[in-house]
């Protein structure tokens, strides 16, 4: 059997599959074989593992760090995504008992289909862990339920040998209405509340949405039209000698929809690689706090740096930069200094070394402040012992899937190998390309 008739077999895209007889789906340059990597993704599969209800499998928003639970009952939709992501990782890896593993995926999926409310197969942003329903007046969260997916459609594809596993994936996958988000509109609205109806935002504009757009085309039951791809806005911004796609957000936009899909030497219909540009955001980040904040706190150095949005003492804050947002600049008292780990640890697989650095220095070096049972903290501030004492469920997620993507491309390959992604991937139009070095 040919190559590419056995890759075409066993539903994996075109677009991978002259990758791969190209020989460059291993483009990025060699792998740091670094054994904090490890840490962090056994630290992060712990908090899943204990955070999460062993009957519901529903994952807490966040804990105390030093494994207390949170004594709210709120579990997080997108950190239960994460986490069912994770779960197939600590099987891969045999971090833990892989029958039980097994059976945490199964509980999952089951209480999310028989247990959890929903509305035309969106859920609510947070829910109770133990009852799966509604928390207090939280919205239907279009981008939360799409992180919740990118874990159900992973786990569908890595226990491919269970059946129910697979059944409970595709039938969670096959519910969500896609089209009846949009509320008869280009765009799929940010959510839905029965007090109010449709937010009136709505995901037009380059962001975190990609994973939802990718789902929303690929569905094989409401699938929404191919042109949403090309409607939403894709504003060109400029920091230092960078330029690339942003709309002036914390660091983590240009991330999560990476947790999932593998944009690496992809192009769509406007030329656009979008793994190349959280490259360059990343870097834009960088030199932010390198160069520019560093003026405000001279601490902010090469291995230290990185915010997003994250805790602080004073609520939580969408800050970061590049431009200026929040108050990190220190125009409010006590608000220089601060770092949130996750900045660094999400974009791993865009940055290597220089995020790597970041990490094992705060590790090595902060581990008081910035190191936890289940990992890093959410943030801290060295200049004045501040430290989040929770630790924050898709703080965690980004950062041990962003590991496993960077070492072995595990999710990547696995969200990526159902059909319905693949169709999607080549219904938008992206193509295989030789990026410019």
């Amino acid at each position: 059997m040919k190559l590419s008739t056995f890759l075409t077999t066993c539903c994996i895209s075109p677009a991978t599959i002259l990758l791969i007889l190209l020989g460059l789906n291993n483009a990025s340059s060699q792998i740091i074989e670094e054994p904090l990597l490890d840490e962090i993704e056994r630290a992060g599969f712990l908090f899943f593992w204990e955070q999460a209800d062993p009957i519901t499998g529903q994952v807490k928003d966040r804990s105390l760090s030093g494994g207390n639970p949170d004594p709210r009952n709120m579990s997080s939709i997108a950190a239960t995504g994460f986490g069912l992501a994770t779960l197939a990782m600590a099987h891969n890896r045999g971090y833990a008992n892989r029958y039980l593993i097994e059976q945490r995926v199964l509980n999952t999926l089951r209480f999310i289909k028989n247990n959890m409310t929903n509305v035309n197969g969106w859920y609510y942003h947070f829910i109770d862990m133990y009852t799966g329903v509604r928390w207090e007046t939280i919205e239907l969260s279009s981008i939360d339920t799409a992180l919740l997916m990118g874990g159900v459609v992973t786990v569908g594809q890595y226990f491919k040998d269970i059946p129910e596993i697979v059944s409970l994936s595709k039938e969670l996958y096959e519910a969500v209405d896609f089209v009846w988000m949009m509320n008869g509109t280009e765009f799929i609205t940010m959510g839905w509340t029965p007090e109010r109806g449709f937010i009136d935002d709505s995901w037009n504009r380059y962001c975190e949405l990609l994973v939802l757009l990718v789902l929303a085309i690929g569905s094989p039951t409401h699938p929404i039209p191919i042109n949403s791809w090309n409607v939403f806005s894709r504003p060109n911004f400029t920091y230092m000698e960078h330029n690339y796609i942003h709309f002036p957000t914390p660091l983590f936009v240009h991330q999560y929809s990476h947790a999932f899909i593998d944009f690496e030497n992809l192009r769509d219909n406007f030329t656009i690689d979008y793994f190349q540009n959280s490259v360059t955001a990343t870097r834009a980040t960088k030199d932010f706090f390198v160069h520019e904040m560093s003026q405000v706190y001279n601490d902010y150095t090469e291995n230290f740096w990185g915010v997003t949005a994250s805790d602080t003492p004073y609520g939580y804050d969408a800050w970061g930069g590049p431009p200026l947002m929040g108050q990190i600049d220190g125009s409010i008292a006590g608000y220089a200094g601060y770092r949130v780990p996750c900045a660094a640890a999400g974009s791993v697989p865009f940055l290597p070394a220089e995020t790597i650095a970041v990490l094992k220095n705060i590790r090595e070096n902060h581990t008081a402040q910035g190191w936890t049972r289940y990992g890093f903290v959410d943030a801290f501030n060295p200049l004045t012992n501040w430290t989040n004492p929770d630790v924050i469920g898709i703080d965690v997620g980004i950062t041990v899937l962003m590991a496993e993507n960077y070492r072995t491309k595990f999710v990547w390959q696995n969200f990526m190998a159902n059909q319905h992604i693949a169709d999607a991937m080549n219904k938008i139009g992206f193509v295989p390309y030789v990026p410019t070095k």
